[in-house]
């Protein structure tokens, strides 16, 4: 998945191998899509990785686009 245009994900070089993670924190976004994909409802997912679940929507509405 092209994370690119999502605002809540940058990329870092030398920081968790340049994975896209979640800004401000080490969290890889595709390990959250994978929870999502997997059947974690966004509230698990988000007390599970210490987010916040409106980050965690945002997240999920961009990658079904």
């Amino acid at each position: 998945m092209n994370w690119s245009g999502c605002d809540l994900v940058e990329v870092v070089p030398g920081k968790v191998s340049g994975a896209p993670l979640i800004r401000g924190t080490r969290v890889p976004v595709d390990q959250v899509a994978a929870s999502l994909d997997g059947g974690e409802s966004v509230e698990e997912v988000a007390y599970n990785y210490d987010l916040r679940p409106a980050d965690v929507e945002t997240l999920q509405q961009f990658g079904r686009s």
